[in-house]
């Protein structure tokens, strides 16, 4: 289920406020799920480009856990932990390695295609994080009361999809030109055990 608003299909259609609510299958919000919607018959519009983005690794772990980039987008790895880290993923959005980086070294990746990344350390095998590349600007993560809203949304009828780090796949509604609001009820996985640190 979700909690939204459609698509205009023409220039002359209003713009009309869209949420989406996301909770998990015990009715409770779910906070950082990635919300995105589509306009039905046309390309949805492209994110504004550029922006500087940082995905860090401290104390064993990444920073953040979850990034929201547009395509085009460069993301910076900094190392900020006294040893070394080996950044990866092998995402079809985007396969990368940057291979053995000490402490306030960094390097960067251009995310040129839409979907999600997962990134992990070759060497520390609990480190995890995801950097979602986004095609819409209409795309957002939702509060802690499982809610994304899109203020400038176009009416009409369009798409959402809902993706979580702790999800199986996306999850994807048809929103019809009348429909204002939605709601997506989603079963997640348990997070994994937090990582013992120590290096």
């Amino acid at each position: 289920m979700l909690f939204a608003a459609g698509i205009g299909l023409s220039a002359s259609v209003a713009a009309a406020p869209l949420a989406v609510r996301v909770v998990d299958a015990s009715g409770r919000p779910v906070r950082d799920a990635v919300v995105t919607f589509y306009p039905a018959g046309q390309a949805a519009r492209p994110p504004r480009a550029g922006g500087h983005f940082v995905v860090s690794q401290q104390h064993l772990q990444f920073h953040p856990f979850l990034t929201i980039v547009p395509v085009g987008a460069d993301v910076t790895f900094p190392n900020l932990d006294p040893t070394k880290h080996h950044v990866y993923s092998f995402s079809p959005a985007k396969r990368f390695e940057l291979k053995l980086f000490a402490r306030d070294q960094s390097r960067t990746v251009n995310f040129d295609k839409p979907g999600v990344v997962a990134l992990g350390c070759n060497i520390h095998d609990q480190m995890s994080a995801f950097i979602v590349v986004t095609d819409s600007a209409w795309t957002a993560r939702t509060n802690a009361q499982g809610i994304a809203a899109f203020s400038d949304a176009p009416s009409g009828a369009g798409r959402v999809t809902v993706w979580h780090p702790y999800l199986r796949g996306v999850v994807q509604q048809a929103l019809a030109a009348t429909q204002h609001n939605a709601a997506f009820s989603l079963r997640l996985r348990p997070p994994p055990p937090m990582p013992m640190m120590g290096y």
